[in-house]
């Protein structure tokens, strides 16, 4: 009979989880700011260069809704010791490729190995925990969660301004042995796992094949429609067609067939289909915040990578502070339909706070609203982290916490595909809309242009160039204006946006584990 870890134990298993879960989480943004760095050493576009990113998005969405199958087929914690192995070695050979696309390789491989840690380190998570002591253990992973991204385009904005690209791989080396070491040692093995029958499991070949063009092709779209204009391309369109289709057969074939790699039948749990709709929503406005966030203050505001990461550092511990608060909350229950809508509330409010921002901002102008949006963070996270097990019995809990991550990080990909777009249109309206006041019959124009070539005449330059150099300092104060409404137009869309959701929570309800779901989830663990 297995009892629940205690002590040391208990917190050994805290950390290497919660380790596994921010090296997983950090790896999906810490590549983002090098991208120039590595595009320029390795002799690619930047454009090519951004399959590293791609890839490991792809191989990521394709392998966390497997993953509870696949815990089931090899054991969980045989997949999830073989997973951080995956990881750790893949971020040894990026940090040491030679090539572009041996480093997208190594780059998919390493999104492979990094799809298991999110789910599994949650279903440990939990596991480890008595089920009167969930909302604490969301908490925690919800820290993880918020904090791993925030870390992300910091930690790579050091090292790419202090050090060599590859070290942004490399530094993942010792915390995966670490981890490795850890998980073999104190993370034992469910009773189910050592007599597992792999003849007796039917492999989902099919479904598995319509997941991976399914989301694939979905993940490609969202990653790669706005370089490639989207529907003006026949690949998209043709990838499009192909992911409409294969998720249709993987819905279908998913609800027929006796062995699904996806247990889609676990969302007939109503608590847990409202929650991952919720899950997707908070997905989508938390990273179209935050890819609207680190350009504006690098393109507007002339930030480095590192001073924009560390200006989120605050609404980060905010956030760390919070989590355990409000699993304390949940636990002395208050509903989580008002943490969830206090969150949504929360992130709107930061978005139209943001959204009366100025070229001239100063930093401590950020701070505040930083600070409520990390706040918000922790009243979403925690109650949807501990909404989407409640109610699910241990062996629907990898599926249905699987399911629930893979549409967090689907909303993350449709929210930064959405703001992509919209950036890219809308600050096209707005430089036309400024172009139409700086013409040759434009009195300020005129004067701007000849304040700046008589300055530059003054130091010696001739008259052609000195106009020149004057054309150029407007169109660059036309380009700099265009962004600026640009992005205020953006927080305000996702401020609306959070708004339009809040009457969703009418549909959320507490979920009160009854004693005789205790019982029976006792006798699983047991």
């Amino acid at each position: 009979m297995s009892l629940k870890p205690k002590g040391f134990a208990k917190w050994i298993i805290v950390a290497t989880v919660i380790s596994a879960t921010m090296l997983e989480l950090i790896d999906t943004t810490i590549v983002n700011v090098a991208l120039s760095q590595i595009s320029g050493n390795l002799g690619a576009t930047i454009e090519d260069a951004s399959w590293v990113i791609t890839a490991y998005a792809i191989a990521n969405v394709i392998v966390i809704p497997m993953t509870g199958f696949l815990a089931s087929y090899f054991g969980r914690k045989n997949y999830y010791l073989a997973s951080i192995i995956i990881f750790t070695f893949s971020s040894y050979m990026c940090g040491n490729s030679g090539g572009l696309w041996e480093l997208v390789a190594w780059r998919f491989l390493q999104g492979v190995g990094g799809g298991a840690l999110l789910s599994t380190s949650q279903s440990i998570l939990f596991d480890t925990f008595e089920i009167s002591e969930r909302p604490i253990a969301a908490a925690i992973f919800g820290m993880g969660v918020i904090i791993g991204p925030t870390i992300g385009p910091t930690l790579g904005g050091m090292i790419v301004d202090n050090f060599h690209w590859s070290l942004i791989f490399d530094i993942n080396v010792p915390v995966g042995i670490i981890a490795a070491f850890l998980v073999f040692n104190y993370i034992d093995k469910q009773p189910n796992e050592y007599n597992i029958n792999r003849k007796a499991i039917k492999i989902d070949y099919f479904g598995i094949l319509m997941l991976i063009v399914w989301v694939g092709s979905l993940q490609y779209i969202l990653e790669k429609g706005q370089s490639e204009d989207w529907f003006a391309a026949q690949h998209i369109v043709i990838l499009t067609i192909a992911a409409v289709v294969a998720f249709v057969l993987f819905i279908w074939w998913e609800l027929r067939t006796d062995s699904p790699a996806v247990n889609l039948h676990v969302l007939k749990n109503r608590t847990l289909a409202i929650t991952t709709l919720l899950t997707f929503i908070m997905g989508v406005g938390m990273y179209c915040s935050m890819f609207v966030y680190p350009v504006w203050m690098q393109r507007v505001m002339g930030f480095t990578p590192t001073l924009t990461g560390e200006s989120l550092f605050p609404g980060a511990i905010v956030a760390a502070i919070m989590m355990p608060m409000v699993g304390k909350m949940i636990q002395r229950g208050v509903p989580p339909k008002f943490l969830i809508t206090f969150g949504f509330f929360s992130f709107a409010v930061f978005c139209f706070w943001m959204s009366t921002a100025s070229a001239e901002a100063g930093v401590m102008f950020f701070f505040l609203p930083l600070l409520l949006r990390g706040f918000g963070a922790a009243m979403l996270s925690v109650p949807l982290t501990n909404q989407a097990v409640s109610g699910l019995t241990p062996m629907e809990m990898p599926q249905g916490i699987a399911i629930n991550n893979m549409l967090r990080q689907l909303g993350g990909s449709f929210g930064i595909a959405f703001m992509n777009t919209y950036v890219a249109r809308q600050y096209s309206v707005h430089r036309t809309q400024l172009l139409n006041y700086v013409t040759q019959d434009s009195p300020q124009a005129i004067e701007r242009v000849n304040q700046t070539a008589n300055a530059m005449a003054a130091k010696g330059v001739n008259a052609f160039d000195a106009h020149q150099v004057g054309l150029n300092i407007l169109d660059g104060i036309v380009t700099k204006q265009a962004y600026v409404l640009t992005y205020l137009d953006a927080f305000r869309i996702v401020g609306i946006f959070f708004i339009c959701v809040l009457p969703l929570m009418f549909f959320v309800k507490t979920r009160n584990v009854s004693a005789a779901a205790m019982k029976e989830a006792a006798e699983h663990a047991h």
